[in-house]
């Protein structure tokens, strides 16, 4: 009779809804494309618009400079900036790149959302 043992993963850490995350795979991607356009001073600023069919579209642009009340988030060599209104509704999330059968882009892992359209396009809250 074999026995088998089952692996336990520790659980993961729940992010802080003051914090944003960005994973590995969204940096590298962040970098590459900053280096692309040469600004290597250059963010990502990420944020949430009124709009779309289910009541909010992500906001996801370069940023040369940053505002007075904008909240940097730093990981792996890159910084992503958002403003206090819009970290309300991504506080707590995880910026990603993903590839795939279905091409690739950047996913924003939100626990907050509570639907999104068909298209991918917006986000409900």
């Amino acid at each position: 009779m074999m026995s088998t043992q089952t692996e336990t993963k520790a659980p993961v850490p729940a992010i802080s809804k003051k914090e944003i995350v960005i994973t590995e795979a969204a940096a590298a991607e962040i970098a590459k494309q900053r280096e692309k356009r040469n600004t290597p001073d250059a963010k990502i600023r990420i944020g949430v618009r009124g709009g779309g069919c289910t009541g909010f579209t992500y906001v996801f642009e370069w940023a040369e400079q940053l505002r007075p009340t904008d909240k940097e988030f730093s990981a792996h060599g890159v910084s992503i900036v958002v403003d206090p209104k819009s970290l309300v509704y991504l506080g707590g999330m995880e910026l990603d790149f993903v590839r795939g059968m279905m091409g690739h882009g950047f996913k924003f892992n939100n626990p907050n959302a509570k639907g999104a359209c068909g298209c991918g396009e917006s986000v409900q809250f």
